[in-house]
């Protein structure tokens, strides 16, 4: 069998459970004889990747030479691609190890902040270096499940806060951003931080009108939650993309399900009584039950602390959307008025889009929308 190269890409098999296992214990016969395990290697192989003798190699795994020259470990772990801190050396890149970490931490909490105050450019500022940076860690051999768990964050980040400030025809790189995002957590094993990847990619899917996918990954999500808080933002988004799919069953199943947890469940940006709302009014009118969509229309709760401005303005789209299907165009244009400046306040170009395609019968509405449109178009452009 072929030998993949030895320098190719970031090394997930050093993130599972065995590996971590056996890196952190620092058993340099251990971590060769891994190594040779799954690259399907000789020692003779090994010995010629290294620059050593296969004796010599031999030797190195049954225990009976040792190596402790600092230079010899160096060198070693540069060949393999491993952190030179599993041979217990310390240079500039490992010093920082930890000062990284922390940072990390720190920019996405800030970054999950700014887009929940509205500020998603900002975000999208804060992440994109910070992705960059842990991409290149990675990519320099420092695998380490830390490390990993944190890009799988930030990727998802940077695709949630492209998400709201791309317009619709680009929302697909947030989806493919978020898609990255995933793929980590899901060779990590770490169920919460997969669910948690899981309903974000399926949310930017839906928003990319890739429905069937979103469906799939909206339901996987439901299904691997860990709390109650977890499974009720899996379901409020499945029923999202289940009503913009016009899957009527789905959809009513998903939003009994999320009636149902609003008790079990704390508020979350996300899940609340106002964005259950919001989702249940959106999804009457995508399924074609304008009616029921108009009598819960009266039922509107008080958004609360924890409600973001997007989703007020998404609230007030979607309520625009009903009256003017119902024929109240002072009503709707009200509502339409309101979301167009809290869109181009908040740089939230698809939202402007939702709106123009709206307000075929409101003129003026799809007027401004339009001049918000273009600005945002042009910033985005520069």
């Amino acid at each position: 069998m072929a030998r993949p190269d030895p320098h190719s890409g970031i090394r997930w098999h050093w993130t599972t459970p065995r590996a971590q296992a056996i890196l952190s214990r620092r058993s340099l016969p251990q971590i060769l004889t891994f190594y040779r395990e799954l690259h399907h290697l000789p020692q003779e192989e090994l010995g010629s990747l290294l620059g050593y003798s296969t004796s010599y190699i031999s030797r190195v795994e049954t225990g009976s030479r040792s190596i402790t020259d600092i230079g010899a470990l160096r060198h070693i772990a540069e060949r393999l691609q491993l952190p030179p801190h599993i041979f217990g050396i310390t240079d500039d890149a490992d010093g920082d190890h930890h000062a990284v970490i922390q940072f990390a931490d720190s920019v996405l909490r800030l970054a999950e902040i700014a887009r929940q105050a509205g500020q998603a450019a900002a975000a999208v500022d804060e992440l994109w270096p910070l992705v960059a940076r842990l991409e290149a860690r990675a990519a320099d051999g420092h695998t380490e499940t830390d490390v990993l768990r944190l890009l799988a964050r930030a990727r998802v980040g940077l695709g949630v806060a492209l998400g709201h400030v791309l317009p619709e025809e680009r929302l697909a790189t947030a989806a493919r951003w978020t898609g990255k995002g995933t793929a980590i957590a899901r060779r990590l094993g770490d169920r919460s931080l997969h669910a948690y990847a899981l309903r974000h990619h399926g949310n930017e899917l839906r928003k990319a009108r890739m429905l069937g996918s979103a469906l799939d990954r909206l339901a996987l999500a439901r299904d691997l939650a860990n709390t109650p808080e977890e499974r009720a933002e899996a379901v409020i988004l499945l029923a999202r993309a289940a009503g913009s799919a016009g899957r009527t069953a789905a959809f009513d199943s998903a939003v009994a399900e999320g009636r149902g947890l609003l008790d079990a469940a704390s508020a979350t940006p996300l899940f609340s009584e106002f964005t259950h709302h919001e989702v249940h009014l959106r999804g009457l009118a995508g399924t074609g039950r304008i009616s029921e969509a108009a009598a819960l229309l009266d039922r509107v709760p008080n958004p609360g602390l924890r409600t973001s401005a997007q989703w007020q303005i998404i609230s007030a789209i979607t309520a625009g959307q009903v009256l003017a299907r119902q024929g109240d165009r002072s009503a709707a244009r009200e509502q339409m008025t309101a979301a167009v400046k809290g869109a181009a306040i908040h740089r939230l170009p698809h939202q402007l889009q939702r709106v123009v395609r709206a307000s075929r019968g409101l003129p003026e509405v799809r007027e401004e929308a339009e001049e918000a449109l273009m600005r945002l178009r042009a910033a985005i452009a520069a």
